[in-house]
């Protein structure tokens, strides 16, 4: 270390550092040793007190680098609001492209530890709320505790909605969702942060119930409304069972009351309400393809012939918007539809009914609509079937397909034109086979037609109907 001594006498001198060789001034200071001195040629001195001793240690920063987490950690706290958004829709997208058919014993069984995860998350939150230390076990992995809710969350309602949406043809589902995620967002405001745990529970009592309303019915093979209401208390007794529970560590009646019951059950009663009117789609029964032609005709054990004839030109863009089913004298329409159902599930019935868009009375039912009776033979396929009518008239028109109580499950709307043109008709051919969900073009039809043979129907599967059986609707009267 090298040292500067200040002199006897008082006269002011300028501190300086002795070069190399250079002889003391005084027997009283030390010379420089020549590395220090060399070192010491090369280093900024920083701005001290004159004659104030330098420690060479004193000018290496000292200042702490941080760590890999505590950047990490830096980073979420910066964007807190980001990073729930991104588990919640990663925990959605991850369901889209893994989500198998409704009967798919592995998403069962991932839908339940799903639960048993966020139900077991929303118990130690309470054991260990805020400002008490977590158990040792998971101290490392407990500020993650956040993120692992949102996905959780994200992926069971992710494969609630798009179970839903594949039941049914309307948007209520994904207002449903919509709905669902703004009460997410609600949870993280400091508002709601501070009434407890609402929302969590809310979301919880809401994905339980859900699950049986998806599980029941392939378990017993039949669908309905004391289906639903099975899972309705299925989820009342899961909220009972996690009042009990949270009562071991928090026995105010009022909190239990407040934060739990009135939320908890409250969600189930919605829920009833919700299926009553039609908002919550049968399970687990869901139309995977269906549209309007101009004929359908079974070909084959297995195929049916699709024709239909359509008026726009792709480089006619005024001939885009034309109507969707042109009309000439004796024509029907045809709505052609495959319906899936869980293997084993138990025949059961389904309505088709027509309506027009009357220019003085609005939608109107046109005819009694025909009831078909319908039976599951456990393929990816479904069963599959078509309906028509009589008595066309120009303008709006839709087809709905409903459950035997009323529930509907798929709908299509097109409208109905005359077809002027002089020149016969060309018509579009598309073949629908038992192992391809949409319809194929006649050159793709001959390319499988020689490389697979068609498959035999399940055992105990009824037949799919012979042409005429659907199209022909005893008793249908027009308005």
């Amino acid at each position: 270390m090298v040292t500067a001594t200040q002199p006897n006498n008082s006269e002011k001198q300028d501190d300086t550092v002795e070069a190399p060789g250079t002889p003391a001034a005084s027997g009283n200071v030390p010379v420089a040793d020549t590395n220090a001195a060399v070192a010491l040629k090369d280093t900024a001195l920083p701005a001290t007190a004159p004659n104030v001793a330098v420690d060479p240690d004193d000018l290496v920063a000292t200042a702490k680098t941080p760590t890999l987490m505590e950047k990490v950690q830096d980073f979420r706290t910066r964007h807190e609001k980001w990073e729930m958004a991104v588990f919640f829709f990663g925990g959605f997208i991850y369901d889209i492209v893994s989500l198998s058919r409704i009967d798919d014993t592995l998403t069962q069984v991932q839908s339940f530890a799903y639960l048993l995860i966020l139900t077991s998350l929303l118990l130690l939150e309470q054991r260990f709320p805020d400002g008490t230390e977590p158990p040792k076990l998971l101290a490392k992995v407990w500020r993650w505790r956040e993120d692992a809710v949102h996905f959780f969350f994200g992926s069971l309602l992710s494969v609630f909605m798009l179970i839903l949406f594949k039941a049914t043809s309307g948007f209520t589902p994904y207002l449903f969702v919509v709905g669902l995620f703004a009460l997410l967002v609600a949870n993280e405001l400091p508002r709601f942060r501070q009434v407890g745990p609402v929302i969590r529970v809310v979301l919880l009592s809401l994905c339980v119930t859900l699950y049986f309303a998806c599980l029941l019915p392939v378990l017993i093979g039949r669908m309905g409304f004391w289906v639903f209401l099975l899972a309705v208390a299925l989820g009342c007794a899961s909220v009972f069972g996690l009042m009990r529970l949270i009562e071991r560590w928090r026995p105010d009646v009022e909190f239990l009351v407040r934060n739990v019951a009135i939320p908890g059950f409250g969600v189930q009663g919605v829920l009833l309400v919700l299926y009553l009117v039609g908002v919550i789609p049968p399970l687990p029964v869901a139309v995977q393809f269906a549209d309007i032609y101009h004929k359908v005709e079974r070909v084959s054990p297995g195929v049916y012939q699709l024709s239909a004839v359509d008026d726009s030109v792709w480089f006619k863009p005024w001939t885009w918007f034309g109507p969707d089913f042109l009309m000439q004298p004796g024509d029907k329409p045809y709505y052609f539809f495959r319906i899936f159902a869980p293997k084993g599930f138990a025949p059961y019935k389904v309505r088709v009914r027509w309506y027009y868009d009357h220019p003085d009375k609005g939608w109107t039912t046109f005819g009694s609509g025909f009831m078909l009776n319908v039976s599951s033979n456990g393929t990816d396929g479904g069963y599959r079937s078509f309906a028509t009518t009589s008595n066309l008239k120009p303008g709006d028109w839709r087809v709905v397909l409903e459950t035997e109580d009323g529930h509907e499950i798929h709908r299509i709307n097109f409208s109905v034109g005359p077809d002027a043109r002089p020149e016969p008709r060309q018509y579009k051919l598309e073949y629908s086979t038992l192992k391809v969900m949409s319809p194929l073009s006649p050159e793709d039809w001959e390319k499988t037609r020689s490389k697979t043979a068609t498959p035999k129907p399940a055992a105990g599967a009824a037949p799919e109907p012979a042409p005429g059986a659907v199209g022909t609707e005893p008793g249908e009267t027009a308005p």
